[in-house]
């Protein structure tokens, strides 16, 4: 017996432990962040192993105490995801951690749905049966049918001559009507459960730990342009000697024949990034920050056109190879709702947007990329997808977001067509809005940069069947917009820190 007392002491005191320790890591993860990552993790483990321990008492006991044990699953469910959805995240892991993300808020949400409607049908009988006791109603199987309906009708009559019954939990209400109450009842809940949710879970979005923050490589480097050298090589071939009075007729070559062989080379002769630092990146990026390549997703369009492996990655690697700066593996996607989840200078310096049917964007869609663009400095990369009417619905786009600023023609010798690499012409797969690209600037700065020529479609495996000329500049044009977006969003920082 005292064996079997300091037992459940313990546990209780473990798990006391371990909930504190939870609470007080989830609420660093949210407000404060002041513990490291890898003590966060440690944190989060030791939670989710805790966690996982109840989920065992649970599966044991349910038997005994089903309420009790369902309580506890539910409710150790939420530090093994997070730590799950969290371990994903230092492993850099993006697409994975997105989809375990999403997944463990859909099961948080039906298991607290699964409680309000357990806890409705509760609160129901509960009050059912203490209107029945008022009246002196005892259900029993030997009272007549005909006497137990004209008691019952003696229930509703009293219940009708009290219409002001007002807790929710009791169907009774009357604000539920007075026909179908339950499915009343039932339906408000859904709603208000439904609401409640919604609510809390855009007010934890908003703080530290559910924010998303963009970080650059470290480093610097200079905003030059890629020396494109020519290397003139004289190969000389073999001299021939033929005696000119022999029998044989010969086919006889130049004595000394000379080929000048042109071999151009890309020379880096510069640290390929912006202000002081080691290595190529940017003076304002972290250790850990990477180039990042993140697509925008909207409604009425192809968003997702060669998203992924294929046409984002194979950028996001060239861009790489090209600068020498570090790169994430694998690109990503947002919402344009999601944008407003980056805090003010910890934003991506660019948002690539391509599609080929409508875009449909909602007011305060249009709000809050016009906040990305002016407040967070950001820029958006767009590029025509396939028609015409793209086009039309990109401007159109924009015309929202900036209704003063009008779009003007970059043209070839502005600078993010020469930094770093020189574009001699505008590459395109084809021109399905026009043959030049188009720019909206604010206060000198290009906010957006439009592409009318699919240049995505391009960068694919494939490069869809055009030339190695064409597909190489597009390449190096999209080097240069994502290096420029950069490097304007580093200056912006160092301004700041001024």
């Amino acid at each position: 017996m005292i064996l079997s007392r300091l037992k459940s002491d313990r546990r209780l005191a473990a798990t006391a432990i371990s909930a504190v320790v939870w609470l007080v890591s989830t609420f660093d993860w949210l407000w404060m962040g002041l513990l490291p990552p890898w003590g966060l993790g440690v944190a989060f483990g030791v939670s989710a192993v805790a966690a996982a321990a109840w989920l065992r008492w649970a599966f044991r006991s349910r038997a005994e105490q089903r309420i009790l044990s369902a309580a506890v699953a539910s409710f150790a469910f939420i530090p093994v995801w997070q730590f799950a959805v969290y371990s994903l995240g230092l492993l850099e892991m993006a697409e994975s951690r997105a989809l375990l993300a999403r997944f463990g808020t859909a099961v948080t949400y039906l298991i607290g749905l699964a409680w309000v409607v357990w806890g409705l049908e509760q609160a129901a009988r509960k009050f059912d049966r203490e209107r029945r006791n008022a009246k002196g109603i005892v259900a029993a199987e030997h009272v007549v049918d005909h006497l137990l309906k004209d008691r019952r009708a003696d229930v509703d009559a009293s219940v009708q001559s009290q219409p002001w019954l007002s807790n929710p939990l009791d169907p009774e209400a009357w604000y539920y009507g007075k026909k179908s109450k339950r499915l009343n009842q039932s339906v408000a809940a859904f709603l208000g459960y439904s609401l409640a949710f919604f609510v809390a879970f855009l007010i934890l979005t908003q703080v530290g730990g559910c924010q998303d923050i963009y970080e650059m490589p470290a480093g610097g480097g200079e905003q030059q342009q890629i020396a494109q050298v020519v290397k003139v090589q004289k190969v000389i071939r073999k001299k021939f000697v033929v005696n000119p009075f022999a029998s044989i007729s010969f086919n006889i070559p130049p004595i000394d024949e000379i080929k000048l062989q042109l071999t151009e080379i890309t020379k880096h002769h510069y640290t390929v990034g912006y202000g002081a630092g080691a290595g190529a990146g940017f003076a304002g990026g972290t250790k850990a920050g990477k180039v990042r390549f993140i697509r925008i997703e909207y409604l009425g369009g192809d968003w997702d056109q060669d998203f992924g492996i294929g046409a984002d990655v194979n950028m996001l690697i060239e861009y790489g190879v090209r600068t020498q700066q570090k790169v994430e593996k694998l690109t990503e996607s947002r919402t344009v709702s999601q944008l407003k989840l980056f805090p003010v200078g910890k934003s991506p310096p660019y948002v690539y947007m391509t599609g080929q049917k409508s875009i449909q964007l909602s007011k305060s869609e249009i709000k809050i990329l016009r906040e990305y663009i002016i407040d967070k400095h950001g820029m958006l990369f767009g590029d025509n997808g396939g028609s015409r009417g793209w086009h039309n619905q990109f401007l159109s786009m924009m015309q929202q977001v900036l209704p003063n600023v009008r779009p003007t023609t970059i043209p070839l010798d502005d600078v993010i067509h020469r930094i770093p690499f020189q574009i001699p012409f505008l590459p395109y797969v084809a021109p399905h809005g026009g043959k030049e690209s188009l720019g909206w600037r604010v206060d000198g700065r290009l906010v957006c940069y439009y592409h009318p020529g699919d240049i995505g479609d391009a960068w694919a495996d494939d490069h869809s069947g055009v030339s190695p000329e064409v597909w190489e500049a597009c390449y190096q044009l999209g080097t240069n917009v994502i290096f420029y977006a950069h490097t304007e969003y580093a200056k912006w920082l160092e301004a700041r820190r001024q």
